[in-house]
Parts: C-alpha cells; sequence; structure tokens
C-alpha cells in the first residue's frame, strides 16, 4: 500500500521540481526543451475572411525549421550501439546517425548498468548476512575483538614499564 503511495506522488513531485527549476529570469528560463520548430497560428478557416493588409500580401513561404544535423559516432558510441542491441556489428553501424538515436542507446545502456548495479547491491547484501551469521557461529564480534587487541595493548605497554624498570635498576647498580 505505501509502495503504491509513493509511486503515484512521484510523479507529482518530479513535475514540482521541474516547474521550481524552471523559475527564474533571463534567458535560461525562456529556454524551451522540444527541438521541433514551432507551428504558428493555424490558417484561418476558408468561410472567416481575412482583412486585407501588409501581412498577408507580403506574406514569405516560411522557411523549415532547423534540424539536428547527422551526428558522426565515436568508437565508445559504437560499442554502445552494440551494447544496447540496435546494430550487432561494427560493419552495420552507418557513419551518420541521428542524435537520437544514439541518445536512446546510452539510455538503454545507462538503465542496464543500472540494473546490474542493483544485483550487485543485493547480492553483496545477501553475502554479508550471511557472512554475519557464520561470525555469530564462531561466536566472533566487533567487542571481542576490541577487548582482546585493547588486552594486548595493556599486555604490552605493562611488560614495556617491566623492561624499563628492570633497566632502570640494573643502570643503579651500575654506578
Amino acid at each position: 500500500m505505501t509502495f503504491f503511495t509513493f509511486m503515484r506522488s512521484r510523479p507529482a513531485f518530479g513535475t514540482l521540481l521541474g516547474h521550481w527549476g524552471r523559475q527564474g529570469s533571463g534567458a535560461a528560463a525562456r529556454r524551451r526543451l522540444c527541438i521541433k520548430p514551432q507551428e504558428s497560428s493555424p490558417e484561418p478557416a476558408a468561410n472567416t475572411p481575412t482583412p486585407p493588409g501588409p501581412e498577408t500580401i507580403t506574406q514569405q513561404p516560411s522557411r523549415p525549421g532547423l534540424r539536428v544535423p547527422g551526428y558522426r559516432p565515436s568508437e565508445f558510441d559504437k560499442k554502445v550501439l552494440i551494447w544496447s542491441g540496435r546494430f550487432k556489428t561494427k560493419e552495420q553501424i552507418p557513419d551518420m546517425l541521428s542524435f537520437e538515436t544514439i541518445d536512446m542507446a546510452r539510455n538503454r545502456v545507462r538503465v542496464k548498468a543500472c540494473y546490474v548495479m542493483m544485483a550487485l547491491t543485493i547480492v553483496s547484501c545477501l553475502g554479508m548476512v550471511f557472512l554475519g551469521k557464520q561470525a555469530v557461529r564462531r561466536h566472533e564480534s566487533l567487542m571481542s575483538f576490541n577487548m582482546e587487541k585493547k588486552a594486548r595493548w595493556r599486555a604490552e605497554a605493562q611488560k614495556e614499564r617491566e623492561e624499563q624498570a628492570a633497566a632502570a635498576i640494573a643502570m643503579e647498580k651500575a654506578q
């Protein structure tokens, strides 16, 4: 139940962050994410009269919107395209690709890498649980290790003190 509540609220949270990030002033606030050319207002219907004016007389043909030029994939991009399953071999990859194709392949590889990292995290967590249970069966704990180490340090310190006292007594007898 809690999981579904979280999943329902996630898009709303993302929208909130998106609006928050777009607030501001300057050119960055007016930047749009769409790369398609913006359509002008739709053509007037056939039965509505258009008033004669300078804009109707001197209409110029609209220029096509800017297209994203082809992208020449690097060696790494070629490997990504193969890993993502878009192409089978390097020979099948054309010299020029659209950026969307490469971006889609990168996203696919990124998602696969995330899945691998999640699986490795789960496996390592289970491994740590298994090793911890084995340590409990052997009666090993951090507290016992620390107590043994401190006892060793105390014994070494006591031995050094006894050696220094014996050396001091030997020096007194020698004089």
